[in-house]
């Protein structure tokens, strides 16, 4: 089982959450898709849900709210990246270009957090841990295996994530597909929207490992999900792209494994 124990390295994306105007319904569905666990948490938190895989941290699930009673955000998944100092980290989206989203903030005595955008518009969030790293569980069914930055700047976004961390480069093997490196590997992809349809603004995706990426989807469609991109084989595994039923998107992934590709 591929446990995380340490402190995540700056730059690397150690947590998603999901935000969705049915707290409970998306606990339901990823419970059945996944396996993971949770349920609706203390008031105090907001009704926060930590889900948890083999009861180890995995993802978290929130109602979504009206920020200053406006409208309601849209269903949506969020990716954080680890940083040593939130605030500082939350200066250099600032000066360069980016946009605050959600300040600063402490989060109990787990950790400080930020929401922010880079420059194009991708929203992401900065994690500083103290007593919660983020994810307990990477790389197996119905955990995070891989996090991606779809952008309409390509050249833009990679000086931008070099404030916070992360490298790119070219990926052998994957025309127009770049590697996101941080602490000393590929720790996830970034490609433009050039294949996206039309209007897709940019955004991280989470990609969530899983056993058969056909049954899988199958599952899915059974429980009012939408695929976006039906599954297809591609150097890295089996993938496709795909909407739980209240709009949020991700992707599964069967990966190859190692030394078969």
């Amino acid at each position: 089982m591929p446990e995380v124990t340490a402190r995540y390295e700056p730059g690397v994306p150690c947590w998603v959450d999901l935000m969705v105007p049915d707290q409970q319904a998306a606990l339901d569905f990823y419970r059945d898709l996944f396996g993971w666990q949770g349920e609706i948490g203390p008031a105090e938190n907001g009704g926060y849900s930590v889900c948890t895989l083999h009861g180890r941290p995995v993802a978290g699930i929130m109602a979504a709210m009206s920020p200053d009673g406006g409208p309601t955000p849209p269903p949506a998944w969020t990716t954080y990246l680890a940083s040593d100092d939130v605030e500082s980290g939350v200066q250099a989206v600032m000066d360069n270009g980016g946009t605050v989203m959600v300040p600063g903030m402490d989060v109990m005595d787990l950790g400080r957090m930020a929401v922010v955008a880079d420059p194009a518009g991708a929203v992401f969030g900065l994690w500083q841990a103290r007593e919660f790293i983020g994810s307990q569980i990477v790389n197996e069914h119905g955990a995070v295996i891989w996090s991606e930055l779809n952008t309409s700047d390509i050249e833009g976004a990679g000086s931008f994530y070099r404030h916070l961390g992360i490298h790119t480069s070219t990926m052998e093997g994957a025309p127009g597909y770049y590697a996101l490196n941080a602490a000393g590997r590929a720790v996830g992809g970034m490609q433009g929207l050039e294949n996206s349809p039309s209007g897709t603004p940019p955004h991280w995706i989470p990609y969530f490992a899983i056993d058969d990426t056909d049954s899988t989807v199958d599952a899915l469609i059974r429980a009012d999900g939408s695929v976006l991109v039906p599954p297809f084989d591609m150097m890295a595994g089996r993938m496709a792209v795909v909407q739980d039923p209240q709009g949020g998107t991700f992707a599964l992934i069967k990966p190859v494994p190692p030394g078969t590709a």
